[in-house]
């Protein structure tokens, strides 16, 4: 059997608030330390049936890349979604409220700035 280990790296201010975050994976092409601003990691306990989530972002991320990293994170869940049930039309119901998302929030950054 292999293991393989994910190490994250969270640096943080006098207040405790994350300044720098930072994540290495063995044998997975990321040996080097990769840099990030944002973070969401989840696991399912299967005993409590509940999910244990950890979110951190840095100050640096500002909101529009919050909206574009969320953007991503619910393209990849349908994606996940999809190949572990193989339930197609509610991956793509997760995908066009990805779409709807994503365009309401350029929406409304568009409409602030006039």
């Amino acid at each position: 059997m292999t293991e393989s280990n994910i190490n994250i790296k969270v640096q943080l201010d006098a207040e405790k608030v994350p300044y720098q975050l930072s994540w290495t994976a063995e044998g997975s092409g990321a040996e080097k330390e990769q840099i990030a601003k944002a973070m969401l990691l989840a696991f399912w306990d299967g005993a409590d049936k509940s999910a244990l989530k950890i979110d951190l972002w840095t100050k640096e991320m500002m909101t529009d890349e919050m909206a574009e990293f969320y953007f991503q994170v619910f393209i990849t869940m349908a994606d996940t979604f999809q190949r572990a049930t193989r339930q197609n039309e509610l991956a793509n119901d997760i995908k066009k409220f990805a779409s709807a998302f994503h365009k309401k929030f350029l929406e409304k950054e568009k409409s602030e700035q006039l």
